[in-house]
């Protein structure tokens, strides 16, 4: 559809443009090339932005005395607890430590570290830890983001200085230098050489060549039966003898590729759907690039999730549709539902989420990289691009987690000299895509920053996106560990749809909490549904009521569409529809998912 001309900022129709005012375009474009030079030092964080956070913290640091003595009475009492543990370890070698690692801080767990003086180094740290979060936290008339990201940088540089990360400071490194008489180190620094080489020339981590799409991983036999510009629809093919009537269509995030939920066979999603019974449809996205950089998010809309939507109603004609959103797509997905109930486009049957956002006020830690200084100098960084690479969001994801995802390589892989078995999932996780310049800057200001779906403020066609308008029956999966979209954000649905929602609390994070196939040790999750009439519970009361279960929630799910949908079963429709213009055209995974 050709754009309607509007006229331009300040200038009224019919008249001379002020020079002026287009001349100021090009002082922008200098500052933009400024601020994208200079993202390339900063690896894309905004100079600004921290030094907002150190000035806001210090200021206020420094004008509070009593803080100050409170943090100087602290530690005192940290020395005086360190010292009288020393003290009793001295006496009594099963003496209990005076402070233990955080929940998921496995850096000090082996035995070894309970051995002086490596107990002491992991004490003195945790103490030290321990006293910079009051340092950083609870300052008075400082602003609650500036809080987070002082907190976080100051958590950052503090693990640079682990005992763990350092080789004499390690017992375990130690240990293991004197076993392989030094050859650790070689080992290590040949796994740091090829490392660096791979990532130099843009190649995958090692072992991950044994995870290919089409070969390895995404292996469930379909076939591609609708392609445009965006997307690439997947058909998969039956396996049972009759279906049910109504088809699953999956919105994969388009910031990964799609084949997360098509593993490997024994913990594919899509497999296990297609096993029991159900038609599924997902979509694959394209890998975009700079020519790519004006895709808006109505443009994901509407020839991702709505042309898929269109190709599946012409290939069953008649039917209605279980449409399954993750992460970022699950939010695409809630704004065209929302859109289609406003419209009256009552062709879902179902609404399913995984680990996705709708209300974007508490979003987690990756709020630290997100506020109006850092979005302007990542909004000049896209604009010089045309995308955001792929490199700068894994790399921003991996500071959410950096003791599992940097330094415990570090020690495992450079200082112990091992490898990290690579599995499917560290695969997928690293084969990763880019951003479209105009679209992450429209997800991250309408969403991020000024939340507009929550708000009932999102513009589609014109008319506001309200989820509240949406009635058809919610799942939605949130998981105990996620860093992207941490549960208590994702709850927030049921504070913004009037309708039924059934809500799952499962173990894992935002990957391995969603890829929980049946028969994996240590699986369990929680489960309650809020009927339309039912009163609305916060976070907290629903996790004490809600049922607890052992296992995987996929066999939670799948009776939950069973009971939404036709009770006769139906025989397994054909592959797409040539007659309609949906030809199978190439098996699955098809090309899209090649795409670097």
């Amino acid at each position: 559809m050709d754009s309607i001309p509007t006229p331009l900022h300040g200038i009224t129709p019919g008249t001379r443009p002020d020079v002026g005012g287009v001349s100021s375009e090009a002082f922008r474009a200098i500052d933009r090339m400024r601020e994208a030079l200079t993202a390339r030092a900063t690896g894309g964080a905004s100079p600004a932005s921290l030094a907002l956070a150190l000035f806001d913290w210090s200021i206020h640091l420094a004008s509070a005395p009593g803080k100050r003595m409170e943090l100087a009475d602290k530690a005192a009492r940290k020395a005086v607890r360190l010292l009288t543990w020393l003290a009793s370890s001295a006496a009594r070698q099963d003496a209990p430590p005076c402070i233990e690692p955080l929940p998921g801080d496995n850096r000090f767990r082996a035995e070894a570290w309970r051995r002086q003086p490596f107990a002491f180094l992991a004490q003195a740290f945790l103490l030290n830890q321990q006293w910079w979060h009051n340092v950083t936290h609870e300052v008075p008339g400082m602003t609650p983001h500036h809080e987070d990201v002082v907190s976080f940088a100051a958590r950052q540089w503090l693990d640079v200085f682990s005992p763990s990360n350092i080789a004499f400071a390690n017992p375990e490194v130690i240990e293991r230098t004197f076993q392989s008489g030094g050859a650790n180190f070689l080992q290590g620094f040949q796994n740091w050489f090829e490392d660096a080489a791979r990532l130099a020339t843009g190649q995958p981590p090692v072992g991950a060549e044994a995870f290919l799409p089409g070969r390895d991983v995404a292996v469930t036999p379909g076939k591609i039966v609708f392609r445009n510009h965006l997307i690439e629809l997947i058909q998969y093919a039956p396996t049972t003898g009759s279906v049910l009537a109504e088809p699953v269509l999956i919105v994969p995030a388009w910031i990964m590729k799609y084949y997360i939920l098509d593993l490997s066979p024994q913990n594919s999603l899509v497999r296990y759907l297609v096993s029991r019974g159900h038609t599924v449809f997902c979509i694959s996205w394209r890998n975009p690039t700079a020519q790519d950089r004006d895709l808006t998010m109505d443009d994901y809309r509407r020839m991702g999730v709505m042309a898929a939507l269109d190709a599946v109603q012409a290939i069953l004609p008649g039917r209605k549709i279980h449409a399954t959103g993750y992460c970022l797509g699950g939010t695409l997905l809630a704004i065209a539902a929302a859109a289609m109930a406003r419209a009256d486009d009552d062709r879902l049957a179902s609404l399913t989420l995984f680990a996705a956002q709708t209300d974007f006020t508490e979003p987690g830690e990756l709020a630290l990289f997100i506020d109006h200084s850092q979005m302007h100098f990542l909004d000049s960084m896209m604009w010089n691009r045309g995308y955001l690479s792929a490199e700068q969001m894994a790399g921003a994801f991996q500071l959410l987690r950096t003791n599992d995802l940097i330094w415990s390589r570090l020690v495992h892989d450079y200082l112990m000299g091992e490898r990290t078995p690579m599995i499917d999932l560290m695969a997928w996780n690293a084969d990763s895509t880019r951003m479209p310049y105009r679209m992450h800057a429209e997800y991250l200001q309408r969403l991020y920053l000024d939340n507009e779906l929550a708000a009932g403020r999102f513009i589609v066609d014109g008319r506001p996106a309200a989820l509240q308008n949406i009635r058809v029956p919610l799942f939605v999966v949130g998981t105990e560990r996620d860093h992207v979209a941490p549960w208590r954000s994702v709850y927030k649905i049921h504070l913004l749809a009037d309708t039924e929602v059934t809500f799952v609390l499962t173990s894992g994070g935002h990957n391995a909490g969603i890829v929980s196939e049946p028969g994996r040790a240590g699986r369990r999750f929680r489960v309650a549904m809020r009927r339309m009439e039912d009163k609305c519970l916060d976070a907290e009361e629903w996790a004490m009521m809600a049922e607890r279960k052992e296992g995987s929630w996929w066999e939670e799910w799948v009776p939950w569409l069973t009971a939404r949908s036709s009770p006769e079963p139906v025989l397994p429709p054909p592959m797409g529809a040539a007659d309609k213009g949906y030809a199978p055209d190439g098996d699955a995974p098809g090309t899209y998912v090649f795409q670097r």
